[in-house]
């Protein structure tokens, strides 16, 4: 009984790759998906590397969807799911920005999860796990990769994602001491404070963190300056922020 999930998982990712028909295709990774979410995390990351090969897919829905799956799925089972950020991070370069939105929207909310789950792991146990370091290298790689898509030439929409990235992690990375009490979930979602990081983390050192913060604020501020040729909606967003 246990290979009949795997194996319905495998044809339903097949159907999903090599189907004709679009809205089969779409139907059949939503399918996959479940099932996938359904198995122990350790037996449905073999299935991993056929997930990933549906990156090469060329309809724009199916990569935009993968991009959604490996979210729900890469975090379920985060332990096995190093493989999945590459093709979180190869999406990045889409050659459709609606693929590229995605990516930026999913990686974001990736990003702030692993960063918070590294904190916890540390304060609960006093080490942080080899894969979620292994993730974290990735999740470095990513915040490099849409730091070039923020100060590149390119869509507004696109450039909108990735400031609203930089957002991020200057909230991430700059001390917020008035609140220690802060919970690492809020709304759902883990959150992270800075100021909870000892300077003995195996990983992440919270200087370099606040440093990176403030070189990020002085980027949004190189675009203010540059106002005048941006468009208006990006100069707006980085002065609300």
């Amino acid at each position: 009984m246990a290979a009949f999930p795997r194996d319905r998982a495998l044809s339903l990712l097949a159907a999903a790759n090599n189907h004709g028909d679009l809205a089969v295709k779409i139907s059949s990774l939503k399918q996959a998906k479940d099932i996938l979410l359904s198995m122990e995390p350790s037996l449905a990351a073999d299935l991993f590397s056929y997930l990933a090969g549906l990156q090469s897919s060329p309809e724009t829905l199916v990569r935009k969807l993968l991009i959604e799956v490996i979210e729900e799925i890469g975090l379920r089972a985060a332990e096995h799911s190093p493989t999945l950020m590459s093709v979180l991070l190869a999406f990045l370069r889409d050659n459709d920005t609606t693929v590229v939105k995605q990516s930026l929207i999913s990686g974001t909310y990736i990003f702030c999860s692993v960063l918070a789950e590294m904190t916890m792991q540390h304060q609960q146990y006093g080490k942080v796990e080899r894969w979620l370091e292994e993730i974290w290298m990735w999740m470095l790689k990513f915040k490099d990769a849409v730091f070039g898509i923020a100060l590149e030439p390119g869509s507004v929409g696109t450039k909108l994602l990735a400031l609203k990235f930089l957002e991020a992690v200057v909230l991430l990375f700059s001390s917020d001491i008035g609140y220690p009490e802060k919970s690492l979930l809020e709304g759902g979602r883990k959150v992270f404070n800075v100021s909870w990081l000892e300077a003995s983390h195996p990983v992440l050192d919270p200087v370099m963190l606040m440093s990176e913060a403030s070189r990020t604020v002085g980027i949004l501020l190189n675009f203010l300056q540059s106002a005048a040729s941006l468009p208006g909606c990006l100069t707006i967003t980085v002065v609300n922020w």
